[in-house]
C-alpha cells in the first residue's frame, strides 16, 4: 500500500475514525480505527485500523493496518505485526470477558 490521499492530520486518530488508504493498484480503501496501543517503553502511541471483515456479505476477510498516532503507516513490518498481535490478543481476552459477564 502506498501513502494515504491526504496529508497526515496533526491530531491523534480517534476510535471509529476513518482513514482512506490508496493501494498500489489505485484503489482507495477506508480503514476504521478499532484500537490504540501505547508503548510504555518508547512513549509512542499506535493505531490499529481494519477494512472489511464483519460487514457486508461476509465474504471479505478483515484487513488490518497499523499506523502511528496521526495515521502514517508504519514502515517497520516487525513492529507493526507485534502491535497487531498485542491488539488482537487484548481484543480476544476482552470478548471472552464480555461473554462470561453476560452468562
Amino acid at each position: 500500500m502506498s501513502d494515504r490521499n491526504s496529508p497526515a492530520p496533526s491530531k491523534p486518530l480517534e476510535l471509529k475514525e476513518l482513514l482512506t488508504i490508496e493501494t498500489d493498484d489505485g484503489r482507495s480503501l477506508d480503514f476504521e480505527v478499532v484500537g490504540t496501543i501505547a508503548d510504555e517503553e518508547s512513549g509512542e502511541t499506535y493505531a490499529v485500523l481494519v477494512h472489511g471483515g464483519d460487514e457486508g456479505d461476509g465474504e471479505e476477510e478483515a484487513e488490518f493496518i497499523v499506523t502511528d498516532s496521526v495515521g502514517n503507516l508504519l514502515e517497520d513490518d516487525d513492529l507493526a505485526q507485534e502491535i497487531l498481535d498485542e491488539f488482537l490478543l487484548f481484543a480476544e481476552e476482552s470478548d471472552e470477558g464480555e461473554e462470561s459477564a453476560h452468562e
